[in-house]
Formats: structure tokens, sequence, C-alpha cells
């Protein structure tokens, strides 16, 4: 197995285990701190995670590539250089970014709540919980720089076993944190928050642990790279941070667009809300769409650009060789992966949300949450399609068009929140992000055509054959959920309902495979990475 395919499976399985175990903890999480609880957390995650993003400013990946590139010409040096400015910038921005968020939560927490809202959570409390969170900016972004150097030698294992690692000890220290003060010290709900939202401090530290350990076994063998050294290219410390920041741009854009379109719901969902006399159920609402609900729909995206993620590099070389034929191959297999595998995940859930969410978080408000997931499972779709899109972008050297369409999508969730929510209620939230969402898809897809002329009539064709599948799909699951209501109650016991998600899934899942297989759907999306479900259909 060549060294590019092993690091791409170590960093998508990382990837996915990370955010399923994202998606399994808050299931107990919200047995403690329940939607209110769930609302404090989202208010506190939401402005750190685009801090995040604003502080890295897409470094870690740029210096990943910067040392790739110099390694290969034999300057191990000038890698080493990039590495040490890179870890001083983050750790200037990190500090920079810590005291921003610090100083600033009694404003934010303003802004997102109203004093004389006596239904959810004080303005305190929202304060609170961001100055908490604020605390893992001192440390995230030299981390994630730390991870991108050894990426950037063809070592992805650093950055996927730190990865789990972080994920596990912030999930421990989240759920026994919130369990001994809900539960043995009696403590409040915005307590337990506080220190669930520390624990990304804590996450950080032990992937930072991760990394040294790493550092210290692999160190001798980056002084023999240097002391090899024949190839030397003197860039002044200036140049340097221009071809860093050249490479860094189009990273920030595609990770900051889901917190950014999320941001417009912090300060402006609960006031739309309060209009139309619905603040009784805000918060919950709130917490049902972007914490609990995203953690669902998240899934079908991350199986489906892990897979994506393989043929993107090697799009940029077919570009730079102007091999059109070859380009054009990879962005249909890139694009029909996404279609293939997407499209029947959020038609699937959206048929599937009422046990969906009954499953993992319960059934208060039942009606409100799994309606509210059902509108929000095929935003996921769009949610593909721009990161893949915007991946070709870069890929054809056209990165910095994701700007426009990441503004233009922004501008109108901007616009068109609080108008849509005053009009359908809380699911007018997830409309302006479908949106908002479609448009820089749109957008990002007329780019590639405009600028390598590539015809989508090959994907039209294929979405509409999978729609097909689809709909026999569909009317599987409804069927089983017919059936098996007959005997099980699954809109109020939490087995019933997993019994339900559990069968329908499954009946519904090998009903789509089986036509995608039988008429070669999959042979000709996926090629080689069926030959293990090719032999588990033959049983059926």
């Amino acid at each position: 197995m060549s060294n590019f395919v092993r690091g791409t499976m170590l960093l998508t399985g990382a990837s996915f285990l990370s955010k399923f175990l994202g998606m399994i903890y808050v299931i107990p999480f919200n047995a403690l701190v329940g939607g209110q609880g769930g609302a404090l957390y989202y208010y506190a995650y939401n402005p750190y995670t685009i801090l995040i993003s604003i502080s890295t400013v897409g470094v870690p990946l740029a210096v990943s590539k910067f040392i790739s590139k110099y390694n290969s010409l034999g300057d191990y040096e000038t890698g080493m250089r990039m590495f040490r400015a890179g870890l001083t910038l983050m750790a200037i921005t990190g500090l920079l970014s810590f005291l921003v968020l610090f100083f600033s939560a009694d404003w934010l927490a303003n802004i997102m709540i109203h004093k004389e809202d006596t239904h959810g959570n004080t303005v305190e409390d929202v304060k609170m919980v961001i100055q908490m969170v604020s605390f893992a900016l001192l440390i995230i972004p030299g981390m994630s720089i730390v991870r991108g150097f050894f990426q950037g030698h063809q070592s992805m294992g650093p950055t996927a076993v730190s990865q789990v690692v972080e994920q596990i000890i912030r999930i421990a220290f989240v759920l026994i944190g919130v369990f001994l003060v809900v539960q043995i010290f009696d403590g409040s709900i915005p307590t337990a928050v506080g220190f669930a939202t520390f624990a990304a401090f804590v996450g950080a530290l032990a992937s930072c642990i991760v990394l040294w350990i790493y550092w210290i076994k692999r160190k001798d063998r980056l002084r023999n790279q240097l002391k090899q050294q024949k190839t030397y290219y003197d860039l002044s410390k200036k140049d340097l941070f221009i071809e860093l920041f050249q490479y860094a741009g189009p990273f920030v854009l595609v990770g900051i667009a889901i917190p950014l379109y999320q941001s417009v719901d912090t300060f402006t969902f609960n006031r739309a809300m309060d209009a139309i006399n619905q603040s009784g159920i805000s918060e919950f609402a709130l917490s049902a769409i972007n914490l609990y609900g995203h953690k669902l729909v998240i899934i079908p995206v991350t199986l489906a650009t892990g897979l994506s993620l393989a043929i993107l590099p090697v799009l940029t070389k077919s570009f730079t060789q102007n091999n059109r034929e070859l380009l054009f191959q990879q962005i249909n297999q890139a694009l029909q992966i996404i279609i293939v595998l997407v499209v029947p995940a959020v038609i699937g859930m959206s048929v599937l949300s009422d046990v969906a969410y009954g499953s993992f978080y319960g059934f208060e408000h039942f009606e409100l949450t799994s309606s509210l997931l059902a509108w929000y499972a095929p935003v996921a779709l769009l949610f593909a399609l721009f990161t893949v899109s915007a991946a070709v972008l870069q890929g054809i050297n056209e990165q910095r068009f994701s700007l426009v369409s990441l503004g233009a999508g922004f501008l109108i969730k901007a616009l068109f929140n609080m108008v849509l929510i005053h009009t359908f209620g809380a699911k007018g939230a997830i409309i302006a992000t479908g949106l908002a969402v479609g448009t820089a898809v749109v957008l990002n897809l007329w780019r590639i055509n405009y600028t390598i002329h590539f015809s989508y009539k090959q994907i039209v064709k294929r979405f509409l054959l999978v729609m097909i599948f689809s709909i026999i799909m569909l009317v599987t699951i409804l069927l089983v959920k017919l059936l098996l209501g007959m005997i099980i109650s699954y809109e109020e016991s939490r087995l019933g309902a997993i019994v339900m998600l559990v069968g329908g899934v499954s009946i519904g899942g090998i009903v789509y495979l089986w036509f995608a297989y039988q008429s070669t759907l999959l042979e000709r999306t996926l090629g080689s990475r069926i030959a293990v479900l090719e032999r588990f259909i033959r049983k059926f």
C-alpha cells in the first residue's frame, strides 16, 4: 500500500472516528444537561470554532504543503525554518485570539441573549462558558502546526493518533465533569456546561503530549535529514511567509464555512423566535438544529468527503500537466461519489428523523425535533458538495473564487434568516442555511464549468439514477415503519426507536445497495473500492 493511500486512510479513519465519538457522547450529555444546557454549550463553541479558524488562518495545512514541497527538492532546512517561524506565529495568534474571545465574552453574551428573557440561559451563563472555552485557543493553533509539520514529512500517524486521543480525553472530561457537577455535587447546569467547554483545553493538552512523544522518537531522523542536505533555497523570512499565506488562504475558507453560517443563528435565532412568541422553545430548537441535529447530519458528509479526498491531490497533478481527459474523469468521480453516497443517506435520515433523534436524544418536544432533523438532513448534501467543489476549485487554481461563493452564501443567510424564521418558525433557519450553501455550491460549479468547460451531463444522469433507487429505498423504509409500527411503539420508547432505526437503515440500505450494484452504478463510481461490498451483496 502506498504512503499516500495509507495516509489518506489514516486521516479519514481518524476524522470519522472523532466525529462518530462526537455524535455518541452527546447522548449522555443531553440526558444530563438537556436542551437548555445544549444551547449553552453551542453558544460557547460557535465563536470559539470561528476564532480557531481565524487564528490558524489555514497555516497548519499550508505548512504541510510547504514542507512537502521543499523536502521533495532536498531542502530540509527551509522546511524547518518555516516550521519554527510558523510555530512562533501560531503562538502569537493563539494568544491574541484567547484575549479577544475572553474579554469579548460579555459583549457576545449580550448579543446572543436578551436580558429580559426569563425562559432560558442568562447573559452571565453565556459569558462564563465562552470564557471557559477560550483557554483552548492558547494551545490549539501551535498544536495544529505540529500536526502539519508531520504531515509535510508524509507521516500521518501523529495527526491521526493525536486527533483521536484529543477527542477521547475531551469527551471523558466532559462526561465525568458534568456527571460530578450535576449528580454528585448537585451543581447547576451552567456550571456543568462550563466544565464541558473547558474540556477543549484538556483535550488539546493531551494531544500535545502525544505529539511531543512522536517528536522525541523522530528527532534523530530529522537531524540526519538536515546533515544529508545538499540543496538550499535562501528564502528571506518575508518570502517564507508570502509563500505560506498563498497556500493558507483556500484552506481557511472551507473550514470556516459551516461555523460562519451557524454564527448567524447564534446572533439572530433567539430574537427572531421571540418576535413570533416562541421564545419558550427557542433555545431547545437551536440546540436541536446546530448541536444535536448537526452531529447526525455531518456523519454522511464525513464518509463521502473522506473518499473524495483521495482523488483530489491527483486532480491537481492532472491540471498542471494539462491532461484534460483525465482531469474531467477525476472531477466526475469526485462529484459522483458524493451523489451516490450522500443522496440516499440524507433521504433515509429525513424519513427516519423521528426515530433517529429519539434513539440518540430522547423524546422531549418530539414533533419539533423530528421535523427539524427531517428538514436539516438534505442540507448535508449541500455541505458535501460545497466541500468537494471548493477543493476542485483549488485543484484548478481557482481557489480565490471560494471567497466569492462563501461570501454570497453568508450574505443570503444573514439577509433571510430572520425573515424565514418569522415565516416558518424554527425550520426557517434551516431553509436559510440551505439557500446559503446551495448558492455557494451553484457558484462553485458554475466557476468550474466556466474555467475548464467541464460538462455536468454525466453527473445529472447519475443523479437521476440515484434518485430512482433512493425513491425505491424510501418506499421500502416507509413499509418497514408501517409494519414494525404495528408491533413496536417507537414514539415513546427509546428501545422501540432504536429497533425501528436499525431496521429501517439496514433494510433500506440493503435495497439501495442491491439496485446500485446490479445497475453497475457502484462499480462505475467507486471502482475497486466495492470488492468487499460485492462479496456481501452476492449473499442476497
